[in-house]
């Protein structure tokens, strides 16, 4: 995310840690006469999320267009974790962290003519909760929620029943980008069909599912991020996001010059895009890195040990050098390395095959005349379900298949569409599913694992539900630090969940589009992107 001037120190809850960004540059104008204005960016990602709302959507591929729909109350530094103002010209945090006092920038509109108000900022937060199950982003980072106060028509009071030390940083997020009191009024169905009205720098045009979503510039705008090359409007007219789920076929359209970006870049395809002269940008996404998280209360996958010798099957070094672009780091933890707080578990996450089979020894599931272990007549026969939503997923999980195939467990594939990602997650009807969460903050452990919320892959109650609660309650960085290192070190070590690569979002980029960089999420914001 993108940031504005640094506010007094004494008023905010620092961002724990520095996040280091990768290559987060695109092209600049170095010999290019500067920025021009105009022109349109086609970019093409490989799925829809069949949804255009900001405040619903999870996923990488959605979220480059409708997070220029909506502006943010703070946004984040890519190179230094600060939170600085955007929307919020300054805000205060109580001592505790339950109460966040935000001043807001006079003179915002939303594209539909109304102003940003105090009253606003309370209709969208009081809005999460109802957004039911494409908001469980939104809602968790609202976690305890009480209440937001108009002190006057410019002053926002929110409230929290226990300290949320995270809630800063959330407001950094598209998923809590502020929408028009009118989109606060929708049912979820609607925003998700229809869009939102944002205050951002583009509006949506169109939008055909699974084809196209395209935006045009906001005229008038005059509000961005300091951390932007200026506050006025965007200098690209258009943006157009098209659907092409083959990495070839994107490629192809980028050399071809029928689109000007690319999203998740395939490593058989980089030597190609290089040689034709595109610029590869990449950055490793902060957050819980991908993996596969058990249905913890589903057997086997309740017995601890079969979960542990899974994670020490698994060649990640192998998986990350196979399949992923260049630079792809291996999972030392649970989190990314860009994560603030992160903590390096590179000993509990080691490959370990005879480890892995001898722990399966222990626990009773004795090797089979097929090669697949039995206990108690049951097969040891997971079936892990993915998305299609990037191209390294099938390879990755083809290649895990044949690791775990050597410790004797038959593990099967099932693809599904993004669309079904949250009805697989409430249904509860998976043994393993595959998957990351973007954020630049640590509390993304607690919002996945906690079960206290969505519980989402089963976890049972545990002492890591305190650990999970006490980072977020600890307003001081230096306090918070150990307990988030702590949380990391009990989900790896009783594998709640599997870690196995970070994501590192990839990019091809066209030498004549300049300014396309990565925010502290590994996200793109278009506002200062141009084409020369």
């Amino acid at each position: 995310m993108r940031r504005s001037t640094w506010v007094p120190a004494a008023a905010v809850v620092v961002a724990i840690g520095t996040t280091a960004a990768c290559g987060s540059g695109g092209g600049d104008a170095a010999g290019t006469g500067g920025p021009r204005t105009g022109g349109t960016l086609t970019f093409a990602v490989g799925s829809d999320a069949g949804c255009v709302d900001p405040q619903q959507v999870g996923s990488n591929d959605t979220i480059y267009s409708v997070r220029q729909l909506v502006d943010s109350l703070t946004d984040q530094d890519p190179s230094s974790g600060r939170i600085v103002p955007w929307l919020a010209r300054s805000w205060q945090v109580g001592p505790d962290a339950r109460t966040f006092t935000f001043h807001l920038r006079p003179g915002v509109t939303f594209s539909d003519g109304t102003p940003l108000t105090a009253a606003v900022v309370k209709a969208n937060f009081d809005a999460v909760p109802k957004l039911g199950a494409l908001g469980l982003l939104a809602e968790g980072y609202l976690s305890g929620y009480t209440g937001t106060t108009v002190v006057d028509d410019l002053t926002a009071k929110v409230t929290f029943k226990q300290p949320n030390a995270q809630f800063l940083q959330a407001t950094a997020t598209h998923s809590l980008g502020i929408v028009a009191e009118a989109t606060t009024r929708k049912t979820p169905q609607q925003r998700c069909a229809e869009g939102v009205v944002g205050s951002g720098p583009f509006v949506l045009s169109k939008y055909v599912p699974n084809q196209e979503i395209a935006l045009a510039k906001r005229r008038g705008y005059a509000w961005g991020s300091s951390l932007w090359r200026r506050p006025g409007e965007a200098y690209l007219d258009r943006l157009v996001f098209r659907i092409l789920p083959e990495s070839g076929v994107r490629t192809g359209a980028l050399q071809s010059g029928q689109v000007d970006a690319i999203g998740s870049v395939g490593r058989a395809d980089e030597a190609a895009l290089k040689a034709s002269g595109v610029h590869l940008q990449a950055r490793a996404n902060p957050g819980i890195v991908f993996g596969l998280s058990p249905n913890n209360a589903r057997s086997p996958l309740n017995d601890e040990k079969v979960r542990q010798a899974i994670s020490l099957a698994i060649d990640r070094r192998q998986i990350a050098d196979t399949v992923f672009p260049a630079g792809t780091r291996p999972a030392t933890s649970v989190l990314a390395h860009t994560t603030p707080g992160y903590t390096d578990l590179s000993a509990i996450l080691a490959h370990d095959q005879a480890k892995a089979a001898a722990l399966l020894d222990q626990d009773g599931w004795a090797p089979g005349s097929d090669g697949v272990r039995q206990k108690n007549g049951a097969k040891l026969r997971l079936t892990a379900t993915w998305f299609a939503n990037a191209g390294t997923n099938q390879p990755t999980l083809e290649l895990i298949q044949q690791q775990l195939k050597a410790v004797g467990v038959q593990l099967d594939l099932r693809e599904l569409p993004i669309t079904q990602l949250v009805q697989v997650q409430q249904s509860g009807g998976f043994d393993l599913l595959w998957g990351n969460i973007t954020r630049a903050d640590p509390d993304i452990l607690r919002s996945t694992f906690s079960t206290h919320l969505a519980n989402t892959y089963h976890l049972p109650k545990t002492g890591l539900d305190a650990v999970l609660d006490g980072q977020a309650a600890a307003a001081d960085p230096a306090k918070r630090l150990p307990v988030v290192a702590q949380a990391q070190q009990e989900i790896a070590r009783h594998a709640y969940t599997i870690p196995v690569v970070e994501l590192q979002t990839e990019l091809g980029v066209a030498r004549k589009v300049h300014d396309l960089r990565f925010d502290a999420s590994s996200r793109i914001q278009l506002h200062d992107t141009w084409i020369g």
